[in-house]
């Protein structure tokens, strides 16, 4: 299906990405092009609570393995899996590569993604992390949680994968957005309450997804 956009759109964005937003407006261009907009305010709204999802974790984890460990590159003690171990040695490259003359514990931290702190509470095949690391170390991080540690990660994954997609800038305006909005605080709050509180008062997701049908008829242009 070729989309007759503005012009300007097609070039900027190409047909098969603005096509996906067409086909969601059941044809109507000029629905599909604020669509688009309200995609990317709706977006740009959740990068706030995405930024707490990421940080809260990876800071409440890497204090836990501190501990520990009893030193700050706990990585070198802890039973990580070869893919763990990969990314850590990529994440000190990348610091080295930065110009780094010596690669401090917090570098290395920052570096590591998020998908390397999620992978933390996985068991994957081989990996023993639920006995080697959920059970002695890292329940400690979220001290408001009491489920399986299968649900917590199967929830982080699923967060971070829209992280990804925003990040990528792909369509999320055919999710659940609200379902997903409340999961990040569920998540948030198993660390810290208070985080959660204080990163809700900031947040302006709920208003723009109010807003969607007004963007998407024309009667309020996206803000972002």
């Amino acid at each position: 299906m070729s989309a007759p956009l503005s012009g300007w759109m097609r070039r900027a964005f190409s047909d098969p990405r603005l096509n996906v937003y067409v086909a969601a407006a059941n044809g109507d261009v000029a629905v599909a092009e604020r669509l688009y907009w309200w995609n990317i305010e709706v977006s740009g709204a959740f990068y706030g609570p995405l930024h707490c999802l990421e940080l809260g974790p990876r800071n409440a984890l890497d204090v836990q393995l501190r501990s520990a460990y009893a030193r700050d590159m706990w990585w070198d003690a802890a039973p990580l899996t070869a893919s763990g171990q990969r990314m850590v040695a990529e994440a000190r490259a990348k610091c080295r590569r930065r110009g780094n003359a010596s690669v401090a514990a917090d570098d290395v931290v920052a570096q590591l993604s998020f998908g390397f702190w999620t992978s933390l509470l996985s068991n994957s095949r081989g990996s023993q992390y639920d006995r080697r690391l959920w059970v002695p170390i890292l329940h400690r991080a979220f001290p408001h949680y009491r489920g399986r540690r299968k649900d917590l990660h199967d929830n982080l994954e699923a967060m971070r994968l829209l992280r990804n997609r925003i990040m990528h800038h792909e369509p999320i305006h055919h999710r659940d957005l609200t379902a997903d909005h409340r999961k990040i605080y569920r998540l948030i709050q198993y660390i810290d309450r208070a985080s959660a509180k204080e990163a809700n008062a900031l947040d302006r997701v709920q208003f723009v997804l109010a807003d969607r049908q007004a963007v998407c008829d024309g009667s309020r242009l996206p803000r972002f």
